[in-house]
């Protein structure tokens, strides 16, 4: 009996303390949360390193778009915990009756298309919470009829760090 209380003790001071060295850092390595922009996404991002990958899965009101990103950070002096990051990616996107690019709008009964993305933004954590927001811009160009190039993707991000 002693020994299961010592262990519990031990499991619950060793989760205590690295749940306290994530909160109190200004870095992280895995974070979930919402992405917003003219929809809403889901966003898991990870770091390997001093680089990260982001999954992206948007919805919004003609369609579901799943982006990858590759984001290199980098510090930004004197402001401690906040990033910038820049990088390369790509995305399917399923896209039902009609969506709006530009001025234009562009009628198909049902698309599925992929397409290469870019990013660059800014990231922050905050020291003492275990949240990380971001703001980015994600210009994207997809490869299909009436598709092309769109700069209207990107938005805020709220993520919870663990």
């Amino acid at each position: 009996m002693r020994k299961k209380f010592f262990l519990a003790i031990l499991i619950l001071a060793v989760g205590t303390a690295q749940a306290q060295r994530t909160t109190n850092s200004t870095s992280y390595k895995t974070a979930l949360g919402v992405k917003v922009w003219d929809g809403a996404g889901i966003s898991l991002k990870h770091f390997f390193n001093k680089n990260a990958g982001e999954l992206i899965g948007y919805f919004y009101r003609h369609g579901f778009r799943l982006t990858g990103l590759y984001e290199v950070h980098g510090p930004i002096t004197g402001a401690p915990g906040l990033k910038w990051y820049i990088g390369p990616g790509m995305h399917v996107g399923f896209y039902d009756g009609y969506y709006h690019h530009g001025n234009r709008y562009y009628y198909h009964d049902h698309d599925a298309v992929v397409g290469i993305d870019g990013v660059l933004g800014l990231d922050y954590k905050f020291r003492g919470a275990p949240i990380n927001v971001s703001l980015d811009w994600q210009p994207s160009f997809e490869f299909a009829d009436g598709h092309g190039f769109s700069g209207s993707w990107g938005g805020l991000g709220i993520r919870y760090t663990f």
